[in-house]
């Protein structure tokens, strides 16, 4: 539920009067579609004017076109629910069985990877694409579970011969951020957008003249304040914050499809590289 997911990110970012609203819909979600902008406000304690400026904020013309986008989540939100798996958006609990926990995990990760990939801006992802194409090199820079995800990247670039720089420790990060200059490229993986480790590498590659690109939530943070271009990352996090589950999940997705538009955009020469390698690992479990 691409609309409910940014309502429930930015909420540390509302007024108290916005907080009422956000926590209203959040709450009741399919009662907000049918109501007025009149109705909503008697029901959050608010003015009516709060409403439309509340719905401006997070970028609709007015409370109808939001009305409609909550809407369409709702259906999205029913249409990949898997079979008997019910109400299991919730988070998994503590007493939940093996069967349940499974299921809910399943429906946790799909939920992720829809509504990051509606979440896309594919002018801006094009951009992205192009410059890390372009790039003489490019830097991922991520801690925690974000370094899983820039590592996996790292590998999957190395094989299609993008010079691609990652280390895990944050301290080595900032090093290489240092040698960034004009041509080269950094990509930051970070949910949060405010590890001070990451944005201190990310304020050197800038300074350096290097394009920063952010895989980011949604939240106002200081990294997505700095960088050149973002690629937002849907989850929900209340439940999973353990291992961080939904944001790599999101992360992931996105540098999935980033590889894979690089793929497309070196064509001849990235499949040649995949099965040269394929090729050098074949031999040598032969010997």
């Amino acid at each position: 539920m691409l609309t409910l997911s940014k309502i429930s990110n930015i909420r540390s970012q509302l007024s108290p009067s916005e907080l009422k609203i956000a926590d209203y819909i959040l709450a009741c979600p399919e009662q907000v579609t049918h109501f007025s902008s009149q109705e909503l406000a008697q029901q959050a304690d608010v003015s009516q004017s709060s409403i439309v400026k509340f719905t401006q904020k997070i970028g609709f013309k007015g409370f109808t076109a939001f009305k409609l986008a909550v809407s369409e989540d709702l259906g999205r939100k029913h249409a990949i629910k898997t079979d008997n798996v019910g109400d299991l958006y919730n988070g998994i609990g503590r007493d939940d069985d093996l069967e349940t926990m499974a299921k809910k995990l399943a429906q946790e990760k799909i939920n992720s990877i829809v509504e990051t990939t509606q979440a896309l801006d594919n002018a801006t992802l094009a951009r992205v694409l192009d410059v890390i194409n372009q790039a003489g090199r490019v830097q991922l820079v991520g801690i925690g579970g974000s370094a899983l995800t820039a590592k996996d990247l790292w590998y999957k670039l190395l094989k299609i011969g993008v010079t691609t720089l990652f280390a895990q420790d944050s301290h080595v990060q900032i090093s290489i951020a240092q040698t960034l200059g004009p041509g080269d490229v950094q990509l930051v993986v970070s949910y949060s957008g405010a590890s001070r480790d990451v944005l201190a590498a990310a304020e050197l590659a800038k300074r350096n003249g290097a394009t920063l690109i952010a895989v980011t939530s949604f939240r106002n943070t200081p990294l997505r304040q700095m960088a050149d271009m973002v690629l937002d990352t849907v989850a929900d996090e209340n439940e999973l914050r353990i291992s961080s589950i939904s944001s790599r999940t999101a992360q992931n997705t996105i540098t999935d499809i980033l590889f894979l538009g690089l793929v497309q955009r070196r064509d001849e020469q990235a499949w040649a590289l995949i099965d040269g390698t394929r090729d050098a690992i074949d031999r040598l479990n032969k010997e």
